[in-house]
């Protein structure tokens, strides 16, 4: 018996092992890799980037209109007719079921030397789309990568939540079990009892429900990256790292230059500007160099004037100058002016308008954001104070020298030192992408980290 005991025993440890090896643990997806990964699948950013694509298309055929165009016609057509002349002598001649045939083609061309400088206005106007179409993309990269981190340290942030229940957890449990050790020699109460285990059972579910909510921020940072990977198959670090050296001077130094918004806004001004000078272009008038090459020829089977050909043939080109000048179109060109005119008025006052609307976001992201950081700077004092406190009230508690009440009461301003701590570094961070956003330098900042 006790040699099938010795063979049997390893078998059995090696089934143990298996059923209580961990599993794999998750990798650990960074900041850097998040980032590149929307970069690359996001959908809003290839949205945006195949509306600059079309900007792209008609910028790379802006010297087109300095081209002349060049068109070709042909034509073949048979005729069945039946013809009655009546001459000057009074005679007449008429016959039935004539037929001929003419085949006619041109080659024409048409290059407009001079339209009112409209062609280069133009030109210049398909440069100013692409740019505005280059600014379309980058300001909706800027936004997607500011999400991406807001989410990334949103997952951080309740990890850290969860740190912070566990030690209530476990505070609540060794309270738990001095109570109960201090009920079963005769000097406890059973109400301190039941209210230290519904304590525990309360971070206990608290926990489960920050869990959760750790689990949702991942898939929805997972779906921002549009990538194949899920929520449960990888993991981020519960930290939150924090720029020290943001200063409102530079932020607002140089803003014209950086923010995608307002780059923006600036290139519409000059669309609006080229599509002015197209319209004041209609009032001068347009010199043109036109040729053309004919080529006809014609078959009559018969006729009845003997003077008239049974077969013609002609061909050749010519070629010459043609003006258009514009003397009265119902003032149409005028009110195109007037309609461009106050087009590009309007894209002026919306340029000055979100220069001051950024101005004013940026300084009341800078206010919350310094604000957040002196706000840190307390919280990381008083959550010394608070843990010292209560370490010093569980063990007055210990001695029965404390209450539970008062215990209690050292527990919720531990949590609550906790909660404030962990919200004043999250809203700092969320301060400080804000602020990036809308200087327009987030990738260069968040490089750093």
């Amino acid at each position: 018996m006790r040699n099938k005991l010795i063979k049997i025993l390893p078998a059995v440890a090696g089934i143990i092992l298996l059923l209580v090896k961990p599993a794999a643990a998750q990798r650990i997806l960074t900041l850097d890799e998040a980032i590149a990964t929307a970069l690359q699948n996001n959908y809003d950013i290839q949205l945006s980037r195949n509306d600059s694509l079309v900007a792209a298309i008609d910028y790379s055929y802006r010297n087109t209109a300095f081209l002349p165009t060049l068109n070709g016609a042909a034509g073949y057509t048979k005729n069945n007719n039946n013809q009655k002349q009546t001459l000057a002598d009074k005679s007449e001649r008429k016959s039935n079921g004539i037929k001929s045939n003419n085949v006619q083609a041109n080659v024409a061309l048409n290059w407009v030397l001079f339209d009112g400088l409209k062609m280069f206005a133009t030109r210049d106007k398909a440069a100013a789309l692409l740019a505005s179409g280059s600014y379309t993309a980058r300001e909706q990269v800027i936004n997607t990568i500011a999400a991406v981190i807001s989410n990334y340290y949103a997952i951080a942030r309740n990890k850290q939540l969860i740190a912070a229940t566990d030690v209530q957890i476990d505070l609540n449990a060794e309270r738990a079990k001095l109570a109960q050790n201090k009920l079963d020699i005769g000097v406890g109460a059973k109400p301190d009892v039941l209210q230290s285990k519904v304590d525990l059972n309360s971070q206990k579910a608290l926990r489960m429900q920050q869990v959760t909510q750790v689990e949702q921020l991942k898939e929805q940072l997972a779906q921002a990256m549009n990538s194949k990977i899920t929520g449960a198959s990888f993991d981020i670090p519960d930290t939150i790292p924090l720029t020290s050296t943001l200063n409102l001077g530079d932020l607002q130094e140089g803003i014209e230059q950086t923010s995608p918004a307002l780059l923006l806004a600036r290139s519409q001004v000059d669309v609006a500007g080229y599509a002015l000078k197209e319209s004041k272009a209609e009032l001068l008038p347009t010199l043109s160099f036109n040729s053309m090459y004919n080529f006809s020829r014609t078959n009559n089977q018969k006729v009845i004037n003997q003077f008239s050909p049974l077969f013609n043939q002609s061909n050749g080109y010519n070629y010459g100058l043609s003006a258009n000048i514009p003397i009265f179109n119902r003032f149409a060109a005028r009110r195109d002016i007037k309609q461009s005119k106050l087009l590009l008025n309007m894209q002026q006052l919306n340029y000055e308008s979100q220069r001051s609307q950024l101005n004013l976001a940026i300084v009341n992201a800078y206010k919350s954001y310094d604000e957040q950081k002196r706000a840190l700077k307390l919280e990381e004092e008083n959550i010394l104070l608070a843990k010292e406190n209560v370490s010093i009230v569980f063990e007055t508690y210990k001695l029965g020298m404390a209450t539970l009440v008062q215990l209690r009461e050292a527990q919720l301003s531990l949590a609550q030192a906790y909660d404030r701590l962990i919200a004043a570094r999250y809203n700092a961070k969320v301060s400080e992408i804000e602020l990036m956003r809308l200087k327009g330098v987030i990738l260069k900042q968040d490089a750093a980290h």
